[in-house]
């Protein structure tokens, strides 16, 4: 019964994996046959700014995006999670746009940040503020992909939240309330602390997002990759770049290795912060 999933696992996942993994120590074009060059592209890309500006990048865009992504989903959860018409209406609208497809999302959100007719720039010139770069001006281009990716995502961190906080039990509320604990400490002691496996699926979930983070920072720049002047390059942005434009499969082997090396860690790390936290 399980060999068909066994030969799609060893087929799709085992073999690539084993090949990229082979690759990363190769000096590899697709059309010559690989040859071994030991960890040199790994030496390579610890060498090229380029590189490391995808890191720097990737990792400034993963700091806010988990942070905003889930205090703001959680938040929303917090306000819409009663059982009315209303709110469900609202989570309905908030949801909606976690079904559109990120390519989709990025050629929309293209015309909203345009900085010349763009709705955002529209609105905060009824302020006296902008225009704005929002996509074109470095210093701005990685908070116009974040704006994109948010708006995307609040709406399926939202709901696992509301799912969480309706699981609650309602004797505990009601027991914490008799003895006096306002809302704030209701929340604190006994309804944060069942959150937590929640909190930690959407936190190591966004994490490895936006190591993989590729789709909207393509379609905002599709003829020059990274720009203005590599602030949306990316590390799975430059891994393409790498291996479809260079034709440098090595070195993008060598990146995909790294970043199955790097997202393993980052949930191994959150799995031993949890069990410490279950067990204080």
């Amino acid at each position: 019964m399980l060999t068909p999933w066994g030969i799609g696992v060893l087929w799709l996942v085992a073999i690539p994996s084993a090949l990229a993994v082979y690759w990363s120590f190769t000096d590899f074009n697709l059309f010559t046959s690989p040859r071994w060059v030991g960890f040199d592209n790994y030496v390579y890309l610890f060498n090229d700014p380029t590189f490391l500006k995808s890191v720097t990048n990737t990792l400034f865009m993963a700091g806010i995006g988990v942070v905003a992504g889930t205090t703001m989903g959680l938040g929303s959860a917090i306000l819409l999670q009663q059982t009315t018409r209303v709110s469900s209406a609202l989570r309905a609208v908030i949801f909606l746009p976690a079904i559109v497809p990120p390519v989709a999302t990025g050629i929309v959100w293209t015309f909203i940040l345009n900085p010349d007719y763009g709705l955002l720039n529209a609105g905060l010139k009824a302020f006296g503020i902008g225009p704005i770069g929002w996509l074109s001006n470095p210093d701005f281009a990685k908070y116009g992909l974040l704006m994109m990716v948010l708006w995307g995502s609040i709406g399926q961190v939202m709901v696992t939240f509301v799912a969480a906080l309706q699981e609650v039990p309602a004797d505990i509320l009601e027991a914490a309330s008799l003895d006096g604990a306002g809302r704030i400490r209701t929340f604190l002691s006994v309804v944060f602390p069942s959150l937590r496996p929640v909190l930690l699926y959407n936190v190591v979930i966004a994490t490895l997002f936006y190591f993989q983070f590729f789709e909207q920072a393509f379609v905002v720049s599709p003829t020059n990759l990274g720009a203005p002047a590599q602030s949306t390059l990316t590390y799975a942005l430059y891994l393409y770049q790498q291996a479809f434009t260079y034709l440098k499969m090595g070195n993008a082997a060598a990146m995909s290795v790294m970043l199955l090396v790097v997202s393993s860690l980052v949930i191994g790390v959150f799995f031993a912060i949890s069990r410490r936290a279950e067990k204080s």
